[in-house]
């Protein structure tokens, strides 16, 4: 059954979701998740990253397929997504340098985020046409972002509370996503037909 462009879309930004189902990119979600004004532009950044690394890598998979050079895809997907990481980087440190000195070294690390590499990865081997490709990748970004945001405004909110030593700091953010976790995988019938 082919899935339309809602349904991929609201299937990777929810039971799907990079990072609370599937585990990629926890290395941002767990470090810049510390405050909201920090995660909602590190999601922005990556979504934009994944999707021009998903527009990419449906043209790169046709050139290469077309070429007979399928070996060079996950090579050709690194470097377009390297560039494109580049280019925001500069964004922001020309257009918002507190920003850019805030989001520290996680603004590069874009760069080797498994979440967006998967989104090129996944794309092409699901064999998605373009349309489909965008929808998954605006669901991934929107995903990705969302559990952002949902960390941090739990994280910010658990700032202001009385918890135990023993409980805070890493130990607490860890519990925390395996709750979000747990929580997301609560839309794990989502696309499933009966």
């Amino acid at each position: 059954m082919d899935e339309s462009l809602g349904q991929i879309f609201v299937i990777t930004l929810l039971s799907s979701n990079f990072v609370l189902a599937m585990f990629l990119g926890l290395c941002p979600f767990l470090g810049v998740s510390g405050k909201l004004e920090t995660a909602v532009p590190m999601g922005i950044a990556t979504s934009f990253v994944m999707l021009v690394a998903s527009l990419c890598a449906y043209g790169l998979n046709w050139l290469l397929g077309y070429f007979e050079l399928e070996f060079l895809r996950l090579i050709s997907y690194i470097v377009v997504i390297a560039s494109t990481v580049q280019l925001v980087e500069m964004a922001m440190k020309r257009f918002s340098p507190a920003l850019f000195r805030a989001l520290g070294i996680y603004l590069p690390l874009i760069t080797t985020n498994c979440a967006v590499l998967g989104v090129a990865l996944f794309q092409t081997a699901r064999g998605y046409d373009f349309g489909q490709s965008v929808a998954f990748s605006l669901g991934g970004g929107a995903g990705f972002t969302l559990a952002l945001v949902l960390m941090a405004g739990v994280r910010e909110r658990l700032k202001l509370s009385d918890i135990p030593g023993a409980m805070q700091g890493t130990a607490l953010s860890l519990m925390l996503a395996g709750l979000l976790s747990l929580a997301f995988m609560g839309f794990g019938g989502i696309g499933v037909s009966r």
